[in-house]
């Protein structure tokens, strides 16, 4: 007998809650209609890579363990003099989340990764005007996956939440729908 493949929480959510939710209020006509999730985009930038190469590698390490899935290093694309860097040096690592992937790390940041950032008093409600989601994180420790004693450098990084969503105020619904602890609106 086949053993049942693990399916993330998040996608339950999402057929179960957010769909009803977002037809009732939209009024779609079909379900495809519906905005969904695309993929989440993780990037980290070096800047002291131009100094030493093994702090991008412990980027790498970091978000590895953040993200589940092995990130691509990112390379200077020319050379600027007065930041001591040549084209081709490494600078940074970023990582795209698609399906299982994408809900299970969303799920890991409303619900674990968010709650246990300092003074947090909301995500800001700024979109990108096309139903896209930006916003960084500024240490990694908040994730419990990176052991706080073994970390070299507090390093933030940019989270990128790309969606279906043909407006801004969709996107906003089918995100506070999962659960995005956004400012509240006065």
């Amino acid at each position: 007998m086949a053993e049942k493949a693990y399916k993330p929480r998040l996608i339950d959510v999402y057929k179960n809650q957010v769909v009803p939710q977002l037809q009732k209020k939209f009024a779609y006509k079909n379900v495809s209609q519906i905005p969904k999730l695309e993929k989440i985009s993780l990037n980290m930038g070096v800047g002291e890579g131009t100094e030493n190469a093994k702090n991008v590698d412990a980027a790498v390490e970091e978000l590895v363990k953040i993200a589940g899935q092995k990130p691509v290093i990112r390379r200077a694309k020319k050379s600027i003099s007065n930041f001591k860097l040549r084209a081709g040096m490494p600078i940074g690592c970023s990582v795209t989340l698609r399906r299982d992937h994408m809900y299970e790390f969303l799920d890991r940041l409303i619900s674990i990764a968010i709650p246990r950032v300092r003074d947090f008093r909301g995500l800001p409600i700024k979109f990108d005007g096309r139903g896209n989601y930006n916003f960084s994180i500024k240490e990694q420790i908040v994730f419990p996956e990176i052991d706080y004693d073994k970390i070299e450098k507090i390093r933030g990084f940019n989270i990128t939440i790309v969606t279906t969503a043909k407006t801004d105020e969709e996107a906003f619904e089918l995100l506070s729908a999962f659960g995005m602890p956004f400012v509240k609106k006065s």
